[in-house]
């Protein structure tokens, strides 16, 4: 049961985690990517959509190995 519920889980934090926007990459025209960032939207919700999964995928494997 918690591996099932495991594999779930990980497919979802893999996905979440490729559908997010990546900050790097060169600066265009002068622009640098060094100034604070606001995430915004559906950029916030999978930001914390990635923490919610993380935790509970932690939660999941303690509880896989403590039973």
């Amino acid at each position: 049961m918690f591996t099932i519920l495991s594999i779930i889980i990980s497919l979802a934090l893999i996905a979440v985690i490729l559908i997010q926007v990546r900050g790097g990459g060169t600066a265009l025209f002068g622009q640098s990517e060094s100034s604070f960032r606001v995430r915004r939207g559906f950029e916030k919700i999978l930001f914390r959509g990635t923490i919610f999964l993380s935790i509970i995928f932690v939660v999941v494997a303690v509880l896989s190995a403590r039973f």
